[in-house]
């Protein structure tokens, strides 16, 4: 059996006599904790606090939407080897906090996720919702958009919620990708308007015409994920690898979307730190770049029109 407080070999969770009785001790300890062990954030929130308190309160089973009062709570000898063991997961076995929790959030959505996918996080949360009409001729006449590299679903589910008269595709590689993605459809209760597909981009799609084209594709160089932190090494290695500079799968959507554009169809790709690689390679299709909240603004919109007398 395995002594209170122990990690892997020669690690121990808590220092000696620190001993959290409610879960606001409980939720500064691991805050300490995630400090310790240079945890990595980012896939769930941005800093210890928020992940943190997520985690725990997730693992009680109380509401995200707890007020301060929650804190003071006294936990049971039960609840605390639940906390101590999920925060050793999460700390020194470095297993991401989604993979815990087996969910994650965009927005109001929640979306099961386990080891198959990536772990949920996009700036199409906001594009789709704040940006995305504006960029469309006539947005309450959509009635076809896709989502490539789709992995759990997520953007697709958000396309779907967003233009509730259209059609929407969820393209994935990965097959087991798509068993969860087949899940999270389900879920939403969107089956008869989100249709799923084995393909490497368009490869294995019928012939058909788009009148959005959404991706969050691989964009991280090969060099970069093999240095990953483990968090992030933890998620499938081909939802991150672009290939050697990061633009194998764009070059090949850009490539493909061409045919599959209606003439006043947008492709819309998010880069991460890219943005000045592809207004240098794709120069000759103006891509624009959306303004995002933290100031990224590694979304790029390109025209139908733009790519139609493009030739890469």
């Amino acid at each position: 059996m395995r002594p209170r407080g122990a990690g892997p070999v020669g690690k121990t969770l808590l220092p000696r006599g620190v001993a959290p009785v409610t879960l606001g001790d409980w939720l500064m300890a691991a805050e300490k904790l995630y400090v310790r062990e240079r945890v990595a954030l980012g896939q769930v929130a941005t800093n210890a606090h928020d992940e943190a308190l997520y985690l725990l309160l997730t693992v009680l089973g109380l509401p995200l939407d707890s007020d301060a009062s929650v804190l003071k709570k006294k936990l049971t000898a039960q609840q605390q080897e639940k906390v101590e063991e999920t925060l050793r997961r999460r700390v020194l076995e470095r297993v991401p906090a989604a993979y815990l929790t087996r969910e994650a959030w965009l927005g109001e959505h929640r979306f099961y996720v386990d080891e198959r996918v990536i772990i949920p996080r996009s700036y199409f949360l906001e594009i789709i919702a704040e940006q995305l009409d504006g960029w469309l001729r006539a947005p309450g006449k959509v009635k076809r958009v896709v989502d490539v590299c789709t992995g759990s679903g997520c953007l697709a589910i958000l396309l779907a919620h967003h233009f509730p008269a259209a059609k929407v595709d969820a393209i994935d590689l990965s097959t087991e990708a798509l068993e969860v993605a087949k899940i999270n459809v389900r879920e939403h209760r969107l089956g008869k308007r989100v249709t799923l597909y084995a393909s490497d981009v368009f490869d294995a799609v019928p012939p058909t015409k788009y009148d959005v084209i959404l991706s969050n594709p691989p964009y991280e160089p090969s060099a970069h994920v093999d240095r990953q932190a483990p968090e992030f090494a933890a998620e499938p290695r081909m939802a991150h690898d672009g290939g050697r500079d990061g633009f194998v799968i764009i070059r090949k959507l850009l490539q493909q979307a061409r045919t599959r554009l209606t003439p006043e169809g947008i492709v819309l790709i998010e880069v991460g730190g890219l943005m000045a690689a592809l207004d240098k390679e794709f120069a000759a299709l103006e891509p624009h770049w959306l303004h995002t909240a933290d100031g990224s603004n590694c979304v790029c919109v390109i025209h139908a029109a733009r790519l139609a007398n493009w030739r890469g």
